[in-house]
């Protein structure tokens, strides 16, 4: 009999995909899977236009189109206040998933641990347990999700070969202070640990918060390997571009694990992309003000409604608490939810490791009726519960 991958054996079917596929056949609205149902800026789509008749539609360069990573580049190097070189620290990928993986292949070996917060985006236990590494986790405690440092440490203690923040964070919404992530640059020093960082949620921030890039900090552009995407800074997320920013060191690894991969990212879609990295910084002032007020009419909302949640500081989600309305977990709650409210959320069980079933995720990363259409749905909810 044949027999299959035991690192693949625990894999169940993503769950915020599930309630995506829940919502459809519902016909609910999908507050679930984290895409907008708006436009990209026109000035990208006018460029992808140009480009489906002008081309390029071959193999790019593995590495990234050089007019792709240059732009990257000049932008990134901006805002994380250091001179990068296209050729040395860049890699475009297929998503910052993509760069995920890779960076994760470039420094794991079986057996190897990966620290992690808890909660976290469920890709992350994937993407670790598909390299026969193993996950170590640190419990972020609701509603602040902060976390001790001396479980962080406890954690570093036994032997780390690299760590995962995603900052802002899917799915709490939390954005790391300078004086929480100096607290994990020390420790990725004292243990000589690679920290990788998921950025991709780095210009939607709200005030007073703002986003620190980790290697800005002294001594951490030596060992801080960093993922982003063009997927939510331009509303794009169909079209899988990413890239990971290291020093060459580092960098020439992921490289050589990205060609093996998925040799090369989309060339078309790097060349209409360069569009939007090439947009004037006001650009990312109006991005800010525009997720804004997409939290607030949608958080306002629920707190009208009477829900009880956790604020975001970042990224476009919130954590609801559904305690107050089922003894049901939050899987079977969802599922119902999606069925007889019209709603569809993410279960949280499928971002913690801790035994957490009373909260919800929601996006609101949706025009503005969508988002008055989901709470004016939402508002049943207490006259439908079971």
């Amino acid at each position: 009999m044949i027999t299959l991958s035991n690192r693949t054996s625990q894999f169940q079917a993503s769950l915020i995909r599930k309630m995506t596929r829940i919502s459809n056949a519902c016909g609910a609205i999908n507050l679930s899977q984290g895409f907008p149902d708006f436009d990209p800026p026109q000035f990208i789509m006018d460029r992808m236009a140009q480009v489906a008749y002008e081309g390029p539609h071959q193999y790019p360069i593995t590495w990234g189109a050089p007019n792709f990573r240059q732009a990257v580049v000049d932008k990134q190097s901006h805002f994380m206040g250091r001179t990068l070189d296209p050729n040395e620290n860049i890699v475009t990928t297929i998503g910052s998933t993509e760069a995920m993986v890779c960076s994760l292949m470039a420094l794991c070996d079986p057996g190897d641990k990966v620290g992690l917060f808890s909660p976290y985006f469920e890709n992350y236990v994937a993407e670790i347990e598909m390299l026969n590494a193993v996950p170590v986790y640190v419990p972020l405690s609701p509603p602040a999700f902060t976390f001790d440092p001396e479980q962080l440490e406890d954690a570093f203690r036994q032997g780390l070969k690299a760590f995962i923040l995603c900052n802002p964070a899917n799915p709490s919404g939390k954005v790391f202070t300078r004086e929480e992530l100096q607290i994990l640059a020390d420790l990725a020093i004292k243990y000589d640990v690679v920290v990788i960082t998921d950025e991709v949620y780095e210009h939607i921030i709200y005030k007073p918060h703002a986003h620190i890039y980790l290697n800005s900090l002294p001594g951490m552009w030596e060992r801080t390997i960093s993922c982003s995407s063009m997927s939510k800074t331009y509303h794009i997320t169909g079209w899988r571009l990413g890239y990971a920013i290291a020093p060459k060191y580092l960098m020439d690894r992921v490289k050589q694990c990205h060609d093996f991969v998925t040799v090369a990212a989309a060339a078309p879609l790097m060349e209409a992309c360069i569009a939007g990295l090439r947009a004037p910084l006001s650009y990312y002032d109006e991005l800010q003000a525009r997720y804004e007020h997409m939290k607030e009419l949608f958080v306002g909302g629920l707190k009208e409604l009477g829900f009880t949640y956790t604020e975001p500081e970042g990224a476009y989600y919130v954590m609801v608490d559904i305690a107050p309305f089922t003894k049901d977990d939050d899987l079977t709650f969802c599922q119902w939810m999606a069925e007889h409210v019209g709603v569809a959320a993410v279960p949280a069980c499928t971002f913690f490791h801790e035994d957490i079933h009373n909260l919800i995720r929601f996006h609101f990363a949706k025009r503005d009726e969508t988002l008055y259409d989901a709470l004016n749905r939402l508002e049943s909810l207490r006259s439908k519960v079971k």
